[in-house]
């Protein structure tokens, strides 16, 4: 596996980032993925360099790099619930300030650096996010239909722009809400927007979550609900860029 920590060009700076991918000399499909809300730090590595050990480029950008490079704010080992709060409130403002302009100027940039890497495949492209990063992704597959294949959100506020924006996905979605976040009633009405807009897509309550179930990191890092997302996240990239 090879790793490496890059700057890539945008709008407003450059976004320091972090890559993943096999180690052979071989193009793989590329792979973006956007980061909870606490940012690139050792989980999220893990996590990226686990993907990519399936045949993938993975690419994680640093979501607040207008604030300076990644961990822009200091973190603990453990992002316990006891110190949860003061590290949100430090992370609120840099989040309220990466808007929609932000947030769509920053995903052309970050798809146009994998187009033009040696070791990314000629085929569309994948997004996945976590937390507030599933919403990322939701904007970013939306903006880029002909670009993005498959899109996977997990523990975020997918639904927070409205159904106008499942109008415009074009790719293979799941997504992957916590039993905290989501009523069973909830994601009946999500459901039926995304198959009022003709969307090819799964969309389940992990069971006995809570949000952040995925960040081993955390205190709700739940890993029997890790595995259900690999579970659900391989064979929709195998699926959707298997000729990448």
């Amino acid at each position: 596996m090879f790793t490496k920590t890059l700057h890539i060009p945008t709008a407003d700076g450059q976004a320091d980032a972090f890559a993943a991918y096999p180690d052979g000399g071989e193009r793989h499909p590329g792979v973006l993925m956007y980061a909870d809300g606490f940012g690139i730090r050792p989980v999220l590595r893990e996590i990226a360099r686990e993907l990519a050990g399936h045949g993938y480029y993975v690419l994680v950008p640093n979501l607040f790099y207008r604030h300076g490079p990644a961990p822009v704010i200091e973190l603990p080992e453990h992002i316990g619930e006891e110190v949860r709060p003061a590290v949100f409130a430090q992370l609120m403002p840099l989040i309220e300030a990466h808007t929609a302009e932000h947030v769509l100027s920053d995903a052309d940039a970050y798809l146009g650096f994998l187009a033009t890497q040696p070791e990314v495949g000629a085929g569309p492209v994948a997004v996945t996010g976590y937390c507030i990063g599933g919403l990322l992704a939701m904007r970013t597959a939306a903006a880029h239909p002909g670009r993005v294949a498959a899109l996977a959100a997990f523990h975020g506020p997918v639904g927070v722009d409205g159904p106008d924006l499942f109008s415009k996905l074009t790719a293979q979605v799941h997504f992957g809400h916590a039993e905290g976040d989501m009523t069973p009633q909830a994601l009946g009405e999500l459901n039926e927007a995304l198959d009022a807009a003709g969307v090819g897509y799964t969309s389940e309550i992990y069971p006995g979550t809570v949000h952040g179930f995925t960040m081993s990191d955390t205190d709700a890092f739940n890993p029997t609900a890790l595995q259900h997302h690999w579970d659900r996240l391989l064979p929709l990239l195998d699926r959707t860029l298997a000729n990448s």
